[in-house]
């Protein structure tokens, strides 16, 4: 009987059934009665924002917590491994090991379950304004869309369920992802026309519509909507900063990047890159706050492990406490940065001398392995650089110490937060206008407009003191290079490799087709060629395993206990996967 209720629950995250207060219960447990019911919330104007400010706070899951969305874009991209999980090949649809690339499905669901009640009771009451009812069905579709582009992202073909579900049901059909872009977009093409040009920090503005609707518009295809989708974001209220500002503007050993990625500034007035980051305080009260970043915890290595953190005597040479450790935090990454990241991409300097002009790159933005010092005061080489030669294990050096983003981890517990400085709270991108450049550029390449795509690169690179680049050089390589060195730890990896594969394989390009594209597409290519992860199987292992990946694993498997549950439907697995053998041919249509 447990196991059925259990099973039932599982779809009902796809049903998306709203229970007011407590989301993540289930539609079949008992509860006591309450006032707080839909028919006793969606009264007023005030009943349908309060749930617009539930999913406001969900988009903190994107890079909150240690298992948060964003680690696993960037586990499963050319930047790096996920490190207790290197083994793609023993994904299934029954097993997440460390990692949540099969639940998270059921966590995306619940926010698109928050929206479609909105959407679903919009009419429930009698509008003072059509502005009023228009302007929360916009953000309200917008969340949706924001969910369903993370979605498809994941895992491609999917159902597209764009109603509140008031009863159990076991009829869902898998929609393709083609259908579903085509509805978002309509979607994102109304709430345009309905959000607000200035709002809130942490609210999605007319701005965050459109720079969502460019992405839209590129899976989909329509390159020259997505340039004019672009073009307003850029004409906008924003602007790049290319001036120090922030809590940091005063120290002259950092840089207008260093101040660009404090989580202090991120949501001031001041700066005019921001389009959206939600909203995470530590002084807020604990209900309204997250665990924290976790950036320390998720991408920093583990340069304290005792296994590689002997001295030359056999001693602990570096330990949880004092210096490094309340600048590095106690990691244990969840993504383990390649050499791609770390090294490849920042073409314009001699790495082991530090003479790279980008800011990005800067010396004062980056911890490399060869900062890294013995930091036990009982140590015989306290004070000294590390020694790899004194690890365990020696040749794996490479792999379990790596270079870390400093600028972009960096966030030390606040004076009055005890614990251990995993990465408190703060403010995080979700869109910024670097990347509203770097898309549009990415439309006009698949134009053909070349030249205007290096201008718009240029536009990103100058700030950052990087060479300029030509049109020539412009490639849709070159582009997701420059997105890693500007976007990291912000943009869904994942999810634009995922979308340019679509792209390369409908246009039939490299060899690329639809047809086979779970055998061969452009992402498996770019990340088994770039994350030297994949170059050692076998040589370097955590937990019994080593780094392997597939074709297919460019999309996750979907959760077999949503699948076996659509008793009068078909949930289509993803090709590759135990169960895609009974696929039927995907909806081509959103009715």
């Amino acid at each position: 009987m447990a196991h059925l209720r259990k099973t039932r629950d599982m779809l009902l995250l796809l049903a998306v059934v709203l229970v007011i207060g407590a989301c993540s219960k289930s539609f079949l447990e008992p509860e006591p009665l309450s006032f707080f019911t839909p028919e006793n919330v969606f009264v007023n104007k005030e009943g349908y924002q309060a749930l617009l400010v539930t999913m406001r706070k969900d988009l903190t899951r994107e890079q909150t917590g240690q298992k948060n969305f964003l680690a696993h874009q960037w586990a499963a991209s050319e930047a790096g491994v996920p490190w207790l999980q290197m083994d793609f090949t023993r994904l299934t649809p029954n097993s997440d090991t460390y990692q949540q690339f099969v639940n998270q499905i059921n966590d995306i669901f619940e926010m698109v379950r928050n929206a479609n009640t909105v959407i679903s009771r919009i009419d429930d009451i009698e509008w003072a304004s059509e502005t009023d009812r228009n302007g929360i069905l916009a953000e309200a579709l917008w969340h949706r869309a924001y969910w369903y582009y993370r979605l498809i992202g994941n895992y491609g073909d999917l159902p597209f369920v764009q109603e509140e579900v008031r009863s159990a049901r076991v009829d869902f059909k898998t929609h393709s992802r083609w259908a579903i872009l085509d509805k978002i977009q309509a979607d994102l093409e109304f709430a345009v026309q309905w959000m607000p040009v200035s709002a809130a920090a942490g609210v999605p503005s007319k701005g965050a519509a459109n720079h969502l609707l460019t992405k839209v518009y590129l899976a989909n295809m329509e390159f020259d909507k997505a340039v004019e989708a672009a073009s307003a974001v850029i004409n906008g209220p924003y602007a790049l900063m290319k001036n120090r500002f922030g809590i940091d503007a005063a120290d002259p050993a950092k840089n207008v990047i260093w101040d660009l990625h404090r989580p202090e500034n991120k949501n001031l007035t001041e700066n005019k890159e921001t389009i959206l980051a939600f909203v995470d305080r530590w002084e807020a009260p604990v209900e309204a706050r997250s665990p924290g970043l976790f950036t320390m915890r998720v991408y920093n290595c583990a340069w304290y492990n005792n296994t590689l953190a002997k001295d030359k005597d056999g001693n602990l040479g570096m330990i949880d406490k004092g210096p490094l450790y309340d600048s590095l935090g106690r990691g244990n990454p969840d993504v383990a940065l390649s050499d791609y990241h770390s090294y490849t991409i920042w073409k314009d300097g001699d790495y082991n001398s530090k003479n790279t002009p980008d800011l990005r790159r800067a010396d004062v933005n980056w911890w490399d392995r060869d900062e890294l010092f013995y930091n036990n005061p009982a140590s015989s080489q306290y004070g000294q650089p590390f020694d790899p030669q004194n690890m365990d294990n020696p040749s794996e050096y490479w792999a379990r110490i790596y270079a870390m983003p400093f600028y972009k981890t960096y966030v030390p517990n606040k004076p009055d937060q005890a614990g251990v400085p995993y990465g408190s709270n703060g403010d995080w991108y979700l869109f910024r206008l670097a990347e509203t450049y770097l898309l549009r550029a990415e439309a006009y390449l698949w134009l053909g407009q070349n030249e205007l795509a290096a201008q718009d690169i240029n536009q990103v690179r100058s700030r950052a003191h990087a060479s300029l680049i030509s049109a020539a050089e412009v490639t849709i390589d070159f582009i997701f290079d420059e997105r890693a060195r500007e976007l990291f730890a912000e943009e869904p990896r994942q999810n634009e490799l995922n979308r340019v594969s679509y792209i390369l394989a409908a246009r039939n390009e490299r060899g690329y087709s639809l047809s086979n594209i779970h055998q061969k597409n452009w992402f498996y290519d770019r990340v088994r060629n770039l994350n030297n992860f994949y170059d050692h199987y076998g040589e370097v292992t955590q937990l019994g395993q080593s780094p392997r990946i597939e074709p297919y694993h460019f999309q996750w498997p979907i959760d077999d206990n949503i699948i076996t549950a659509n008793t009068l439907g078909r949930i289509n697995q993803n090709e590759g996967y135990v169960g895609a053998e009974n696929n039927e041919p995907p909806l081509e249509v959103v009715e």
